[in-house]
């Protein structure tokens, strides 16, 4: 080593040196910068050599561990002193991280008291990777012809969560502790920098603050910003990945499991609390979750699940940071990760051997995925378009019912923790980056038993993983499952505490019964149901048996189907008066100027609630606002599209015209002008004197608001508060708003769209025919040929219910039984357990005489 000795600081320094007499400017100030941040990486790295025995420098062993405030001020003091510089020692180009200056940025490379320097690993500087230095690397592999230093690079930077969070950092601005201390010290201070005193160095590296009043205030780092360099990472990667994939891939595969099942271990067992930690491992995760080929070979069978497993583990706090940043800087990587994801778990799902003892739930191959792509989730949510947050129903006033404020605290526990640190739902996102339905997994969907899933929700201690609290990832039909089973336990459980207050004397009756007369159908059961609603909401909740007056049968569900549809056939009749019907889109929306009380609304919530309660599929053709608005959003101007799609074309014409003269254009006042159910134009004010206030460039964005505003909530505020109420009488408990979003609720109800005979064919059962039997060939061939309206009848005839349950036709398990040889019986349907007895004609054209008859002119129980 060609050491310097302390009184011969040599050329280099002495090129460097700011003359205590010379004036101070610009260009010495940066020369003395530079040199002492030449002492500040001595103090902290060392010049590297093992031998050195200069005491200022680290490599000597002969330093104590400094933070790097102390570093920092020890530099300048050494600079001050024209103290001893080793060769060797160059400052970083690239700024070591970019962390408020503490010990945190600078311990991991100093060595630890109890260890030997001069034999531990930690005295050696942290390897770190640059784009730079990672081309620079490659270049010289190619020079060289072989790439042992490019794997040894790799394996070392990406087997360590410390060498990682160090890499690929912003250079852009230097935070480094010795510009934070240049910038506090006054020119006067580093010109005779050689005078300056102990205290003058504490007072600079802050020990004084007080006195100091030219601090800068310090600068508060945005929640989605990052120091991670992430453009710099994908040119890097995209570089190293055009070189031949057996030159490095291997090396880079084992150093990522060693790097995740460190950090996971480190984060289970100290549960990543450190702001400054958190942070170093976000770096990490930030750049292997940039890799291009995650979802590909070796890294989806062995790297990616073991990174996921360690991600799973960061704090909250750490997952929420984590997805502002994907959400702002990372928008073209989310799809692709996101595919990785879904074809992981894919994998892992068909390659898997479940039972009822070893379930999906208990796979972290398959669990640890399904929490990364929750973050991902609401990455995609915040970086698509949002509502305002003001469109939030506020239910807390003084009208609100005991049912409602149980509902309040019932949505509270549903709440997902990550949802709650970020401050959004999945109803904030008004169109995600990602549509819904590409996070659905239907391999995974159909493995996952319900029933055990269920379980694991309600289950407290220990809590183990449910996928209801993961639902987006679950497809609608499945999440119906899990909101069968809630409804079904608590009706057994009310079952249950009727046979107890039983055996003490105290008989009640387990079900809901209802008592109808079919012509006077909505009198007799609104009438009913107001009296359950007054005495005890909460038998509301029971399950529901309806008896028509005059007519035998046990209800099993076929004659409840029957009972939901004729109610809703009538009430939601418009000549009924409650509703009206839109005449662009023929969907149904309240009566601003109806006759009929507040109750009447309540107990048609609590029709459809029961409807929903007791799966039962709806003719109902409800605007998508109204299922938002059930779960607690305001109409916006973005729902008049669905609404309204003239009136929205309209005011999208006004809102995108950009000329001055708009007054005179549309003539357009905040007086707007609404028709009721009879026809009758009727007036009303968006603001205070509105009639004379004409829409301008300056106001139109708060008319169309206001407007929408009226519209969709001020104008039927009453009729909507008091249905929204009797809809969270019965599901106010349940997990709806947990599994369900608006537009899956609106499948709930209404069940598919999607009507495909073909699908009800294929999961059709037979009890004494197969499907080669002639009497069954020759029944699809007449169900097949019939016309949309006729099938309807035959999914009617057949289930009780002419709509498509969620998920499609395969999801109905229709049974067609042989009902005797042939005769001139009519079939017969037991539609409580969608069973067709179908007796074996002889010949296609007595079945499709007898058939259709069955269809067209049966109604009621017994009744042909």
């Amino acid at each position: 080593m060609n050491a310097k000795s302390q009184g011969d600081p040599g050329e280099d320094r002495a090129s460097s040196r700011v003359g205590a007499e010379s004036p101070c400017n610009d260009m010495k100030r940066a020369a003395a910068k530079k040199l002492i941040e030449r002492y500040f990486y001595q103090l902290t790295d060392g010049c590297g050599n093992s031998n050195c025995d200069n005491q200022h420098c680290a490599s000597s062993g002969k330093l104590p561990n400094l933070t790097a405030n102390e570093a920092a001020a020890q530099a300048v003091l050494l600079f001050a002193q024209e103290a001893r510089l080793c060769d060797g020692v160059q400052p970083s180009k690239v700024a070591r991280t970019t962390l408020e200056p503490g010990p945190a940025s600078v311990a991991k490379s100093l060595p630890s008291k109890n260890v030997n320097p001069a034999c531990s690993v930690e005295a050696k500087s942290v390897p770190y990777l640059t784009e730079t230095k990672l081309l620079d690397i490659i270049k010289k592999c190619k020079v060289e012809e072989t790439y042992s230093l490019l794997i040894r690079t790799l394996g070392e930077v990406f087997s360590s969560a410390q060498a990682l969070s160090q890499s690929f950092l912003k250079s852009e601005k230097d935070d480094s502790p010795i510009t934070a201390l240049l910038d506090r010290a006054p020119t006067s201070l580093l010109c005779p920098l050689k005078e300056m005193s102990k205290e003058a160095v504490r007072s600079l590296q802050g020990e004084d603050k007080e006195e100091d009043s030219s601090d800068p205030t310090p600068i508060v780092p945005q929640l989605d910003d990052t120091n991670v360099d992430l453009p710099a990472v994908r040119r890097a990667f995209e570089t190293l990945w055009s070189l031949p994939g057996e030159a490095f891939e291997s090396a880079l595969v084992h150093a990522l499991v060693t790097l995740a099942d460190n950090i996971e271990l480190d984060l289970r067992v100290f549960g990543g609390n450190s702001a400054d930690s958190t942070d170093s491992l976000l770096n990490v995760f930030l750049i292997v979750f940039e890799i291009p080929v995650l979802g590909s070979s070796e890294y989806l069978e062995m790297a990616l699940h073991m990174l996921c497993k360690a991600a799973a583990c960061l704090p909250v706090t750490a997952q929420a940071k984590l997805v502002r940043i994907w959400a702002r800087h990372c928008k073209n990587r989310l799809p692709i990760l996101l595919q990785a994801l879904q074809q992981l778990i894919t994998i892992k799902v068909i390659g898997g051997i479940f039972t009822r003892d070893y379930c999906v739930q208990d796979a972290d191959t398959i669990t640890a995925p399904t929490k990364v792509m929750k973050i991902l989730y609401y990455a995609s949510i915040i970086a698509g378009e949002l509502d305002s947050p003001e469109l939030s129903c506020d239910e807390d006033d003084g009208e609100a019912n005991a049912a409602e404020k149980i509902s309040q605290k019932t949505t509270a526990a549903f709440q997902d923790p990550l949802a709650v640190e970020l401050g959004i739902s999945s109803l904030d996102a008004r169109n995600p980056l990602i549509s819904f339905v590409d996070f659905y997994n239907e391999p995974l969907s159909d493995a996952v038993e319900m029933d055990k899933d269920f379980a694991y929700y309600k289950s407290e201690q220990p809590k183990k993983f449910s996928f209801m609290n993961y639902s987006f990832i679950l497809t609608p039909a499945t999440k119906t499952l899990g909101l069968y089973y809630d409804s079904r336990i608590r009706m057994y459980s009310e079952r249950r505490m009727s046979f107890l207050q039983t055996v003490v004397g105290r008989p009640t009756n387990p079900y809901l019964r209802i008592k109808v007369r079919r012509d006077h159908l909505i009198e007799d059961a609104l009438v009913e149901l107001e009296l359950v609603a007054i005495e005890n909401p909460y038998d509301l909740k029971k399950q529901l048996v309806v008896e028509f007056e005059g007519e035998l049968g046990v209800d099993e569900g076929g004659v409840s189907k029957e009972f939901f549809q004729l109610v809703v056939e009538e009430i939601f009749n418009p000549d009924y008066g409650m509703f009206t019907t839109q005449e662009d889109t023929q969907t149904i929306w309240f009566n601003p100027t109806s006759f009929e009380s507040d109750a009447q609304y309540t107990l048609i919530g609590v029709v459809l609630g029961l409807a929903i309660y007791n799966n039962v599929i709806l003719d109902i053709r409800f605007p998508m606002v109204v299922y938002r608005k059930l779960l607690g959003r305001k109409g916006s101007f973005s729902d008049l599209e669905d609404w309204n799609p003239t009136l929205y074309r309209t005011l999208l014409e006004m809102l995108e015209y950009t000329a001055d003269d708009m007054a005179d254009t549309f003539m357009q006042t905040f007086k707007v002008g609404y028709k009721d159910v009879f026809g009758s134009v009727l007036f009303h004010d968006l603001k205070e004197n509105g009639d004379e206030i004409y829409v301008t460039q300056e106001n139109k964005k708060e008319f169309m608001d206001l407007y929408a505003d009226f519209l969709l909530n001020q104008s039927v505020e009453s009729q909507f508060k008091a249905f929204r109420r009797g809809f969270q009488m019965v599901t106010d408990e349940s997990p709806l708003a947990l599994l369900f979003r608006p537009e899956e609720i609106e499948q709930l109800i209404c069940g598919s769209k999607v009507f495909d005979f073909s699908e009800l064919e294929a999961a059709t059962e037979y009890d004494g025919y197969t499907a080669e039997s002639d009497t069954i060939r020759n029944f699809w061939q007449i169900a097949h040929s019939l016309s949309p309206e006729s099938q309807r009848r035959l999914l009617q005839f057949t289930t009780g219910s002419d709509r498509v349950p969620v998920g499609g036709l395969s999801h109905l398990k229709l049974v067609i039984a042989r009902h005797g040889p042939d005769s001139d019986r009519l079939p017969i349907a037991h539609t409580c357990f969608n069973v067709l007895l179908l007796p074996e004609y002889s010949t296609l054209e007595k079945l499709q005489d007898r058939l259709l008859k069955a269809i067209n002119y049966s109604k009621g129980f017994g009744m042909l």
